[in-house]
């Protein structure tokens, strides 16, 4: 998978190929799941997906900024930000290790 994206079509077709839900279902469910996540981080809660990470929303005040082309002072909006912290068990994964295994 290095190199690639994983899209929304991509996880309709795992969805499809290991539980068996026509593509139809497969695609519908894959956007239902997707809509609730954006739904509770629009509304300011964490979404926590076991042993993956979690999804935050967090508040950035504004601040001055600098264009780093022409070195201009630029006002920077407050905003918000949405964050990932991946689970000790991914970071894991991700290093080779086994999971639960610490360096």
């Amino acid at each position: 998978m290095a190199g690639k994206t994983l899209t929304r079509a991509d996880l309709s077709e795992a969805v499809h190929r290991d539980i068996g839900l026509s593509r139809t279902e497969s695609a519908d469910l894959v956007k239902s799941v997707l809509d609730l996540m954006s739904e509770a981080l629009i509304s300011g809660q964490s979404v926590k997906l076991s042993s993956f990470g979690t999804f935050m929303v967090r508040q950035k005040n504004g601040r001055i900024g600098r264009n780093p082309k022409t070195g201009e002072e630029v006002p920077i909006t407050p905003r918000r930000v949405m964050v990932f912290r991946p689970s000790q068990v991914m970071k894991n994964v991700i290093n080779g290790l086994e999971p639960g295994k610490e360096d």
